[in-house]
């Protein structure tokens, strides 16, 4: 009786899922493919309508059926989730792309409510952080946004793309970046409208080039995201590291009276290098490494 039910439970899901309308999360699933083919069980789907589904409308069709990927990783024989983890810490530096064989632990990783909850706790701790900020800087006080993989998703670009296991593609991924369809990143969204409502002013500062300004912005604004400060774009041909570009566009913040109370990003790149601001947040990403 509770497996059917599960079960029931579960097909409700899904069909709620594909049939809501507009979701920015979701992003069209006639885009997406089917991850690799697991062997699902009910009590994983169970556990994953533990979780709040209702506010993380589904980006993927086979999204709520194995919840934190745990399983699928030990089925894979390989140890995807300490690969992850090296990644995270930035032990692991200068890869290329995802080991072929952590596809589908990535996959639902992402796709699951792992990343979400994973990312939940990184805003979590930034809001806490704000909240106590004394203001001082005469409306001078900024916080840093990277975009990618941080404010806006490129999922459903990359559930069609292997999960990082592909090498990566500029052309068909700036193709992507033109359609200004990714969808927001919920958790990230918050912080960003907590800071205005404290004063603080954000600044976005991408690796994106400066002629993907106007469908950027369009893209940003499509998503909720208003009442920004600036959005800074690398040059079109500027050759340098994403750690010195991104370090030498903070410094300029600062060279010009800006006091930088907080830095957010999904890769390490977007949080080191002199200044990095008064405290750094990383947000979870194994789908690719920027250096």
């Amino acid at each position: 009786m509770a497996m059917a039910t599960a079960k029931l439970l579960l097909l409700m899901v899904l069909v709620a899922g594909c049939s809501c309308d507009g979701s920015a999360w979701r992003g069209p699933l006639s885009r997406l493919r089917m991850l690799p083919t697991a062997q699902y069980v009910v009590e994983a789907a169970a556990e994953r309508l533990k979780e709040d589904v209702s506010s993380a409308p589904l980006i993927h069709a086979l999204h709520p059926l194995l919840g934190s990927a745990g399983d699928f990783s030990r089925r894979a024989g390989v140890p995807c989730d300490s690969w992850r983890l090296a990644v995270e810490t930035y032990n692991k530096r200068d890869w290329t792309t995802v080991p072929a064989s952590c596809e589908g632990y990535v996959g639902h990783y992402m796709l699951g409510g792992h990343y979400r909850r994973d990312s939940r706790v990184v805003v979590d701790e930034a809001v806490a952080y704000a909240e106590t900020l004394n203001l001082v800087g005469n409306g001078k006080e900024v916080w840093v946004f990277d975009i990618d993989e941080t404010s806006l998703s490129n999922l459903p670009y990359y559930a069609t793309h292997g999960f990082g296991t592909k090498p990566y593609n500029a052309t068909s991924f700036n193709e992507y970046v033109l359609e200004g369809s990714a969808p927001v990143l919920p958790e990230t969204q918050r912080l960003f409208k907590k800071l205005i409502s404290l004063g603080i002013k954000p600044v976005f500062l991408t690796g994106r080039t400066e002629d993907q300004r106007a469908i950027t912005v369009a893209n940003l604004r499509r998503q909720g995201y208003s009442g920004w400060m600036k959005l800074l774009l690398k040059p079109v041909g500027l050759k340098a590291t994403a750690i010195a570009y991104k370090s030498g566009e903070r410094q300029k913040l600062q060279d010009a009276g800006f006091v930088i109370v907080g830095n957010i990003g999904d890769q390490w790149s977007d949080i080191l290098g002199v200044p990095e601001g008064a405290r750094t947040f990383k947000l979870p990403d194994p789908l690719y490494y920027i250096g």
